[in-house]
């Protein structure tokens, strides 16, 4: 199996800073370790309902990092509009 490295990375997630990049290069992680990161993070409901386990170890660890990158509902907030 193939570590990943920072083309692995920009493909499978975009454009992100070199610290992101970084971290997640240093889990050790291979490329399908990171494939299951997105899959847990892209829908974890259908994985847990054919009873594969909770990601643990490297793919845990890239799961963590991955899931700073997703907007929060915080983020999706405008600036507050008053009317007169």
């Amino acid at each position: 199996m193939r570590h990943i490295t920072r083309d692995d990375v920009v493909k499978a997630v975009g454009q992100v800073d070199d610290v992101t990049i970084a971290k997640i290069i240093a889990t050790g992680a291979t490329v399908d370790e990171l494939a299951e990161a997105q899959a847990w993070l892209a829908n974890d409901e259908p994985l847990m309902n054919t009873g594969k386990p909770l990601a643990t170890g490297r793919a845990r660890e890239l799961v963590d990092i991955l899931s700073e990158l997703e907007p929060t509902d915080e983020d999706d907030v405008g600036p507050a509009v008053t009317q007169e």
